[in-house]
């Protein structure tokens, strides 16, 4: 999956309506909730089978269905997905459509025309933006208890993940698809603080996510190197720099560990995995170190 495709990310909330009748959506049931969901997005996809019925989902995005992307592709191919067209949503007759702003417009577009219900979410950049964006996609559907419940799951994981008070801080370098670096102010950025990692974009000079040449890794090398895991038939250039034979020159200072890639671009549910993942790779780098 290329940076382009991944970075159709979610989060903040807004509804909109358009003017023009539609095909008849079904209506919602005694609740309120609506009964027929469907989601555009892979963000919003992993939160919305955490927070909602099984039977209320209509659809999901296609990206859900990707074992290289998707922390939950198994689950994902049980249930029906689009390519995000508006003939393919339209045709489901929903009640509730959620998409991201990277969503295709031309769909948003067509589905304000037909007054077809959306919720809008744009891209959380903080853990707090994150959990905001679980409990709105949690009430927007009709189950603001699984919202919060989900929150406080995320909240234990990440308390569990966290380096006991004293642990020294490690530099270390997540790659992204394409060799791009998480700069400051990313929910990555956050993630590895929180996880004890100090983010090494920022001493780079990276102000946001950019391209970090292997000549400045090699010239001033994190305490930790994390990138993708291999997969087949998947174009990985921040793998090809992980086993670059220009690194074995500064092997005794840093740290090698796999970072999937299906953790790097979602919040929600996923921080629960991403945690994990860190903290795995700050402990083994700590013992190697020692």
């Amino acid at each position: 999956m290329t940076l382009d495709r991944r970075m159709v990310m979610a989060g903040g909330l807004a509804m909109t309506a358009g003017c023009s009748a539609a095909p008849s959506p079904s209506a919602p049931n005694s609740t309120g909730r609506p009964q027929r969901i469907v989601s555009l997005n892979p963000c919003l996809d992993v939160i919305l089978i955490h927070v909602a019925d099984r039977m209320q989902i209509a659809a999901l995005s296609h990206y859900a269905r990707d074992a290289y992307g998707s922390t939950f592709a198994p689950l994902a191919r049980t249930l029906p997905f689009t390519y995000e067209t508006a003939e393919e949503v339209i045709a489901l007759r929903p009640d509730l459509v959620m998409t991201g702003r990277h969503s295709s417009l031309a769909t948003r577009n067509a589905l304000d025309r037909l007054n077809i219900r959306t919720a809008l979410f744009g891209v959380p950049e903080t853990v707090a933006e994150s959990l905001e964006q679980v409990r709105e996609v949690a009430a927007a559907v009709g189950h603001p208890e699984r919202g919060e419940s989900l929150i406080r799951r995320i909240e234990a994981a990440l308390a569990e993940a966290a380096p006991k008070p004293g642990t020294p801080p490690l530099s270390a370098l997540v790659f992204m698809p394409g060799g791009f670096a998480s700069g400051p102010g990313t929910l990555m950025d956050e993630m590895m603080r929180r996880m004890g990692l100090e983010n090494a974009a920022s001493r780079y000079g990276l102000k946001s996510s950019r391209r970090v040449p292997l000549e400045r890794i090699i010239a001033d090398p994190p305490e930790l190197l994390l990138a993708g895991e291999a997969w087949p038939g998947a174009p990985n250039w921040a793998l090809r720099v992980m086993t670059h034979p220009a690194l074995t020159h500064v092997a005794g200072h840093m740290q090698r560990a796999t970072f999937p890639e299906r953790l790097l671009f979602c919040g929600g549910p996923v921080l629960i995995q991403t945690a994990a993942a860190l903290s795995r790779a700050r402990e083994s780098a700590l013992r190697a170190r020692q």
